[in-house]
């Protein structure tokens, strides 16, 4: 059976240590200025600056190839820590690219956290020789009415080098999951900008 073309970006899964992902994140500042979209699954880097009123630190999206800080769990409006809305739009939950206001995103920045990636269904697809190499995310726009990330592994380069975005850990091992176009992974970010990058094998 073929597997389902459904990107969600980077998905937290677990932790290294084998536990489940317990939900815990941090709050980072999306300034008002900042004209990309950003959508719950989406890598995101410190952009250098913040919210200049609390302190809070600024984020801006994931360069393939660059350190970042984890991923989009949830966007809003509320820097004290959600919920995560726009009470102005109760159907938006990104923060879109045209912003009148500044967003706060929940963002899983753990170094240890395992997240479920898809690889893109173009190219020579990965094999479990792959498994402990290095890989960059590819960026991608959600398809229309699509409320998660587009990001998904991009096959074409996975090797060793020690500055690519993700570390391939094996499947997620469920029955609607195989090798082949659109394959789920288990990946730790390697490039981590809480954790220096590591060599693949």
């Amino acid at each position: 059976m073929a597997n389902p073309n459904k990107p969600t970006g980077l998905a937290p899964v677990k932790y290294l240590s084998g536990a489940d992902w317990d939900g815990k994140v941090n709050i980072y500042y999306i300034a008002s200025n900042n004209g990309t979209a950003f959508y719950p699954g989406d890598p995101v880097t410190l952009s250098g600056d913040g919210d200049a009123t609390r302190g809070i630190p600024g984020i801006a999206i994931g360069v393939a190839g660059s350190a970042i800080v984890g991923a989009i769990i949830a966007v809003g409006v509320n820097p004290d820590g959600g919920p995560y809305i726009d009470p102005n739009n109760l159907t938006l939950t990104n923060a879109p690219a045209t912003k009148t206001q500044a967003y706060y995103a929940a963002v899983a920045d753990d170094p240890d956290i395992i997240w479920e990636v898809q690889e893109v269904g173009t190219g020579t697809q990965l094999t479990s020789a792959a498994i402990g190499e290095n890989i960059n995310f590819v960026a991608g726009t959600p398809a229309t009415g699509v409320k998660y990330s587009g990001y998904q592994l991009d096959n074409s380069a996975h090797d060793t080098t020690s500055t690519r975005n993700m570390k391939l850990l094996g499947l997620a091992r469920r029955s609607d999951n195989a090798f082949g176009a659109y394959a789920k992974w288990l990946c730790l970010i390697n490039n981590h900008l809480y954790r220096g990058g590591i060599t693949g094998v």
